[in-house]
């Protein structure tokens, strides 16, 4: 484990050395920096996609966003997106003092909310390379109204009185009010539809908790990195689960086409991309496969190799 400084804050990491020199250059390795998803731990399914990078020889680094798992941060459990945005920006550079990476050539890999953060953060620096989205949530108001057809609008309201209760009470100086991340349909929790409980704990780590600031409603609301798209500059790919129900795949086909994406399709809900799930083999070869083509030196194996 290692550490890096996020705006005065410690957060903790995780670096993955590269095996071997299939990547290098002159200059270094790139290096795979990994962002997770809404309340998401490094110890919640991260792993098996770094270890896959360092065995194709990148070096990779995953990290806990300020306030959850193993990072320091108060309060606890609370998603400030642009407390997120800073720390992975910290974690690039953090990924980049790494030994034997080329500082000039990081990817940027997130998933679901991660997956919209690396938009963001990727359009606006110059020294990414590449760019990796996970089912990525890319527009809050697009969320919204995905969630409004599969829940009852009783419910949408009462989590959002919560989140509005919680995020008055925490300007008053109030601790903020908690909820499940992930909860059975009917129960309150900010993930709720069927399956999600069970997906979410069979990738939870040990550092994960299942709670999360019930303002987190108002913050994902004005989440829209798909603004960004248009500005990223380098090869970008995008996996869109066509089954998605909480991050609509819509919005994120026309933020890809924006700007100028790969695309690839899964017949996948939002979690089924994650290890152990069925659809995570083919993402991850469909990554590697990528990555080889645009940031591995040029042999006849990775020119005509298609997957």
């Amino acid at each position: 484990m290692i550490t890096f400084r996020s705006q005065g804050v410690t957060c903790a990491a995780r670096h993955y050395p590269a095996d071997g020199d299939a990547f290098a250059t002159d200059h270094g390795r790139p290096v795979v920096v990994l962002a997770h998803g809404l309340a998401g731990t490094q110890d919640s399914g991260l792993a098996p996609f770094a270890e896959a990078f360092a065995a194709a020889g990148l070096d990779a680094l995953t990290f806990d966003y300020r306030g959850f798992g193993a990072s320091e941060g108060e309060p606890r459990q609370v998603v400030s997106l642009a407390a997120q945005l800073d720390d992975l920006n910290a974690a690039v550079e953090a990924a980049k003092r790494l030994p034997g990476v080329d500082p000039r050539r990081v990817v940027l890999w997130g998933v679901s909310l991660g997956g919209g953060h690396v938009i963001t953060v990727g359009a606006a620096r110059d020294d990414v390379a590449a760019v990796i989205s996970v089912v990525p949530l890319v527009d809050g108001l697009a969320a919204a109204a995905l969630a409004f057809k599969h829940h009852a609008p009783s419910q949408l309201l009462s989590s959002t009185g919560r989140g509005i209760a919680s995020k008055v009470g925490r300007l008053l100086g109030r601790p903020p009010a908690m909820i499940p991340v992930v909860a059975r349909p009917g129960e309150l929790g900010a993930l709720n539809l069927d399956g999600a409980y069970e997906a979410y704990h069979a990738i939870a780590g040990p550092t994960w908790r299942n709670e999360i600031a019930a303002d987190v409603v108002l913050e994902l609301g004005g989440r829209e990195p798909a603004k960004a798209a248009k500005s990223i500059r380098v090869p970008w790919l995008v996996q869109i689960g066509d089954f998605d129900r909480s991050a609509p795949p819509h919005a994120q086909a026309e933020a890809a086409f924006k700007g100028r994406a790969e695309v690839r399709h899964y017949p996948a809900d939002h979690f089924d991309l994650f290890p152990g799930f069925p659809c995570h083999e083919r993402a991850l070869a469909h990554q590697l496969y990528f990555l080889r083509r645009h940031l591995a030196p040029a042999t006849t194996e990775t020119a005509g190799k298609h997957v």
